[in-house]
């Protein structure tokens, strides 16, 4: 085979199939809808979850109860056993240093946990740490600081009148 005799696979490029252009072209008059109906018309379309007119599922079903699920937190945890094996003693634990040395990745808060053995005397500067970790850090020598992540604010609540954004920027200005 050339490189100058190069060509799809048979089957690889299909013709598009032109629709309502006449009864001689096996494609006409109901351009493959069917007959009648809704779905058979220009702009019949139905929305997402549409059951013909009858009370969609949706509807049906009771909608009850909170989800926390937008105002969740998320940690990516790292072990003290890992941070054991890849720091030195008296280095500094902050993401920066995690990112650096490959235990994390990206923007995510860091808790630290506390699996594993731990000796050396390290500094650490995380969003969270277990109760446990913190422990056994303390025991080393270490000391820990915990810098709270930057708290969004809830849909439609900063900086209103009476919110509980309101309320906690009001208790710290006093």
């Amino acid at each position: 085979m050339h490189d100058f005799d190069l060509h799809a696979p048979e089957g690889a490029n299909k013709k598009k199939r032109i629709i309502g252009r006449g009864q001689g072209s096996g494609r006409g008059t109901t351009a493959g809808k069917g007959n009648k109906g809704q779905k058979s018309r220009s702009g019949g379309k139905t929305y997402v979850g549409f059951e013909g007119g009858q009370m969609p599922l949706y509807r049906r079903l009771a909608h009850r109860g909170f989800s926390n699920y937008p105002f969740k937190k998320e940690f990516q945890a790292v072990n003290l056993g890992e941070i054991e094996k890849r720091f030195e003693a008296s280095e500094t634990v902050n993401a920066a240093s995690l990112i650096k040395k490959g235990l994390v990745k990206g923007t995510v808060p860091v808790k630290i946990l506390g699996n594993g053995d731990f000796t050396k005397k390290l500094s650490f500067k995380v969003a969270a740490v277990s109760a446990s970790a913190k422990e056994k850090i303390e025991k080393a020598g270490g000391d820990v600081t915990v810098d709270a992540p930057a708290e969004r604010p809830a849909k439609g609540k900063a900086g209103g009148k009476g919110g509980p954004a309101a309320k906690t920027a009001k208790a710290e200005q006093e």
